[in-house]
């Protein structure tokens, strides 16, 4: 008789599954159904999952002076391409606008709106939202568990490899 954890794989080899693989399964598991619960959130605002995080990249960067294209590629981990379509749909929203740089023309930056800031406010509240939704099941004990569980996963040094 197997355990739940183990199973048999069709290539013959010993089906084993690790505490780390079960592990990465019910991460991948939970990285999808926050991504659901966040979009029920964000729809009524029409806004995607991705242009909330370019527009809440785009306030944080903003501390100093707005960010470039380049900046928001660069912080998101994405390619130029993907950012420019996200802000074309935020520009179109009225969320963001692009303004040259008055140092060098040929840069541009994206800034928020009032209607940028406005919408970040109702965003807060709608991840506020997703977030309880999440969270629910847990005690304040066992959420403050997970919040160091997860500080040390994110806080650790990445690893290069293959």
């Amino acid at each position: 008789m197997s355990t739940a954890s183990e199973t048999v794989a069709s290539d013959g080899t010993d089906g084993t599954d690790t505490t780390d693989s079960v592990l990465a399964e019910q991460l991948l598991r939970l990285t999808r159904r926050l991504h659901r619960i966040q979009k029920r959130h964000l729809e009524p605002l029409g806004i995607t999952p991705a242009q909330s995080r370019l527009l809440r990249t785009v306030a944080h960067l903003s501390t100093a002076r707005p960010p470039r294209m380049a900046d928001l590629a660069a912080r998101l981990e994405v390619v130029p391409r993907a950012v420019t379509t996200l802000v074309d749909g935020l520009e179109s929203a009225d969320c963001v606008r692009r303004v040259p740089d008055p140092a060098n023309r040929r840069v541009i930056r994206i800034e928020l709106t009032d209607t940028g800031r406005a919408t970040l406010r109702r965003l807060r509240n709608a991840r506020t939202g997703a977030a309880e939704e999440i969270l629910a099941p847990l005690t304040a004990d066992q959420r403050e568990v997970l919040g160091g569980l997860l500080n040390a996963l994110a806080d650790a040094p990445a690893e290069h490899g293959c």
